[in-house]
């Protein structure tokens, strides 16, 4: 018996596939460091013989892809300069092809099938995270937190919030009606219930702007194109103007005075001083792609002394500026920048102009999550992590034309 081709590459027609595909790839996101090499190896068989399966379908409408991968060849590159060419050539490596994993599943898979797999993805790891049960103890601050099976509440929070915004996005934004209604609720209650224990600021804050972005940019949609840009516009330039108006009146102080936090946010001013002290050291190339967090750096060691950090990995500059700066330098941060604005810029031309497309309906709030998470996590230029797969499967749904629907909007 024949198996269609169809079955794996058509995103009308490999639900099944992409969601088994899209929950598994999620849990090896968040425990590969736990399991090792075999989750990395299963992630990799799921997605890198597509192209292979059906090569006309990969291999036509790539104009886009040079100033997408440019990051990441560039951190390749920095090989030739690392401190640590070794560390950087394999994490180089790494890190582009999960980028060609990403770009592969923005081919064949749906946002439809993106987001139940998602979900699905959200339900195994939070699962598994109650089931494991721990708690991490914060001696800088001094608080215990619910962590799962995580070293951090902040990457529990981060897929608790993705949960959130899946279902949101399923209901709302995708509009489903059919039997998996009740699971989305299921699966948002219990990420509800995990970010609430987990206490992880940065996720409540940046799940809740993007839930607001995503659902003021659906109610935009009624609106004719011209109206609809207008109403954009206006729409930033008040939230601008709030914003600011805020942080005079001490919204921010209230803000952090609301998840316990000082104005020291739990030492990461300190730490976002000590890697612009390290990234003047390497201003334009930076000392290498991963090779700054590395065993017997002096620096490195330090760190990990000052914050507690016992297992000495895992660790980094918490802003993603900060991060490429220390690590790519000037060249890297602006390859980065180009890449994320990019991206949101894609998205949302796509909803501001005449066409319906469901994966800007999708991504427009996650790129924003990913957006405002940079300044306080380093979620995007790592492999083998949710967000830089999101961040590049955005990336390539959001200027790949031969999936793009295109509608004419009266007016």
């Amino acid at each position: 018996m024949k198996i269609p081709v169809a079955l794996f590459v058509s995103p009308d027609r490999n639900f099944g596939y992409g969601v088994v595909a899209i929950a598994v790839s999620l849990f090896v996101f968040a425990y590969s460091t736990r399991f090792g090499k075999v989750p990395i190896l299963v992630y990799y068989a799921l997605w890198l013989p597509l192209p292979f399966i059906d090569p006309r379908r990969y291999l036509r409408g790539n104009a886009h892809l040079p100033w997408i991968v440019a990051f990441g060849v560039f951190a390749l590159l920095s090989t030739f300069w690392s401190a640590a060419p070794g560390a950087t050539a394999r994490a180089g490596v790494q890190y582009l092809t999960h980028i060609a994993c990403a770009l592969i599943a923005a081919r064949s898979v749906s946002p439809r099938t993106l987001t139940f797999g998602g979900l699905a993805g959200v339900a195994l790891v939070l699962a598994y995270s109650l089931a494991a049960g721990g708690y991490h103890y914060d001696p800088i601050d001094g608080s215990y937190t619910f962590v799962g099976a995580f070293s951090s509440k902040n990457q529990l929070g981060f897929f608790a919030s993705l949960g959130i915004y899946l279902a949101f996005a399923a209901l709302v934004l995708l509009r489903e009606r059919r039997l998996l209604v009740a699971p989305t609720l299921v699966v948002g209650a219990l990420s509800g219930y995990c970010l609430l224990f987990s206490q992880s600021a940065t996720s409540v804050i940046t799940v809740a702007i993007a839930l607001a972005a995503g659902l003021a940019m659906n109610t935009l949609q009624l609106f004719a194109p011209i109206p609809r840009k207008l109403l954009f516009a206006a729409g930033v330039a008040l939230a601008l103007l709030s914003l600011f108006a805020a942080l005079q009146l001490g919204a921010f102080d209230a803000v952090l005075g609301a998840f316990g936090k000082d104005a020291t946010l739990t030492g990461r001013t300190y730490l976002w001083s000590e890697g612009m002290a390290a990234a003047r050291e390497h201003p334009v190339l930076g000392m290498g792609y991963q090779a700054y967090w590395v065993h017997g750096f002096a620096d490195a060691e330090r760190l990990w002394e000052e914050f507690y950090i016992t297992a000495r990995t895992g660790f980094h500059f918490h802003n993603t500026y900060i991060e490429t700066l220390v690590e790519l330098g000037t060249i890297g941060l602006v390859l980065l920048v180009i890449l994320l604005i990019g991206v949101i810029a894609g998205q949302t031309s796509i909803l501001l102009g005449n066409r319906h497309d469901p994966a800007a309906r999708l991504m427009f709030g996650l790129t924003v999550m990913l957006l405002l998470r940079s300044l306080a996590e380093v979620d995007v230029m790592t492999p083998y992590v949710v967000g830089s797969f999101l961040l590049y499967y955005a990336a390539g749904t959001a200027f790949d034309l031969s999936r793009r629907v295109v509608h004419t909007v009266p007016g």
